[in-house]
């Protein structure tokens, strides 16, 4: 059978398919210049762990405010076989129309004692998943000290393994999910106020700081681990006020006008048949997903697993998996528009929330310069920078869990 394509749309295919300097864009969301046939899904949720490593316990004093670069001394990280006990659950979100399942994890030490709640944001990209924090929410919930830490990984609605329903997704609704699902009085986050801490890689890391900014989520703390704002297509080519054009103009179609090229591509992933299409030959295919991870997703290519590539092409198969990813590509997820917007979100919590912000050595170059913008930035707390890329929580978990336990116990307790 031949599919006979309206001409916006194979000038869009001719778009997306011509070289374009991708080499800053976020987790996959590069798109391909040669079409590769995705191979059969793998069904395993998590095809290789790796060991999670362990520091030495070391004790700290509550210190001074810190404004500038720091590095810790990884030379005593050890290894420890032991695991904390992993519970998997599902919480039903009622949005609009929608009732959607909400994957989430809880890991924590078996003990009599309360535990301190930490919350655990996934980086937001259309293979996001609660895999990018198992093994440092394991190895802060299994640490002795006078703190019991439970940690809390959640999939995103519309990401992971949360239910992908065919809607509007933006900023709005995402920041939506994250108050109903820390606030809601049935949620699975059940906690004094002011006594939750909430870990983001990426967007969410934004979309956090946002929410704490309005006042509708009140975190004990926050740390940002490699933070960013710009959707792909934004930070590379840019937006303006008419980004937001709708798919039906068809007739305002210009390859001149980069809003109507957003608005059509997002439309196009979404709709039947062709929006499948597109999204296997950009998006779900394995040799798309190892390219984007071994060039900006992941600082070293060596690190990058066929474990990694066949769970986040199993995501990529899920049902609904385009349309969120969609709405992510063309920038309608950014929780702000400017450089000056996002250090405004760390300005707002000067003096109420100690933030801990984690940039990596190896991101790419715009990525890398909104992470260092913050680098002294007023409302931010503590400034660390770790090896990784845009996933150093996987990448490098070991290093990233050794920091955010460091701010822990600076600010929270000492270590027994």
């Amino acid at each position: 059978m031949t599919v006979i394509l309206p001409t916006p749309t194979k000038n869009l295919i001719n778009f997306a398919l011509s070289p374009q300097p991708f080499e800053a864009l976020h987790p996959l969301m590069a798109l391909s210049t040669t079409f590769m046939p995705p191979s059969s899904p793998k069904l395993n949720l998590y095809s290789k762990i790796r060991r999670p490593f362990y520091p030495h316990s070391v004790r700290f004093l509550n210190p001074l405010k810190i404004r500038a670069s720091t590095t810790l001394d990884y030379s005593n990280v050890s290894t420890n076989d032991k695991s904390p006990p992993l519970k998997t659950s599902n919480w039903q979100w009622k949005f609009k129309d929608n009732l959607i399942n909400i994957y989430y994890e809880e890991h924590v030490k078996e003990s009599p004692e309360p535990s301190q709640n930490i919350l655990m944001m996934p980086t937001i990209s259309d293979v996001s998943t609660v895999e990018e924090w198992r093994l440092v929410a394991g190895d802060i919930a299994q640490r002795n000290g006078n703190t019991n830490w439970r940690a809390t990984i959640v999939d995103w609605p519309g990401l992971g393994y949360s239910d992908r329903p065919k809607m509007d997704y933006n900023a709005d609704v995402l920041e939506k999910f994250l108050v109903d699902f820390i606030n809601s009085p049935n949620g699975p986050m059940k906690q004094p106020e002011n006594d939750l801490i909430i870990f983001g890689g990426g967007h969410a890391a934004s979309i956090v700081a946002r929410a704490a900014k309005k006042g509708l989520v009140k975190p004990k703390a926050i740390a940002a681990v490699a933070p960013t704002w710009a959707g792909p297509l934004p930070i590379v080519f840019g937006r303006d006020s008419s980004m937001e054009t709708s798919i039906n103009n068809w007739h305002f179609f210009s390859l001149s006008r980069k809003p109507d090229r957003y608005g059509l591509l997002r439309g196009t992933l979404k709709a039947p048949a062709v929006g499948w299409m597109m999204y296997n030959m950009l998006v779900s295919n394995e040799n798309a997903i190892q390219s984007q991870y071994k060039s900006h997703v992941y600082a070293n290519p060596d690190n990058v697993t066929p474990g990694i590539v066949e769970s986040r092409y199993a995501l990529t198969k899920r049902k609904g998996a385009r349309y969120l990813p969609a709405a992510f590509l063309t920038g309608q997820l950014d929780p702000v528009t400017s450089r000056e917007e996002f250090l405004e979100l760390f300005t707002a919590l000067e003096g109420k929330t100690p933030v801990l912000v984690v940039s990596t050595k190896g991101s790419p170059k715009r990525s890398k310069a909104e992470m260092e913008a913050l680098k002294g930035a007023k409302g931010v707390t503590k400034f660390v920078e770790v090896p990784g890329a845009l996933l150093p929580q996987e990448e490098y978990p070991a290093l990233v869990a050794e920091e955010l336990y460091q701010f822990l116990q600076e600010y929270f307790g000492t270590v027994a």
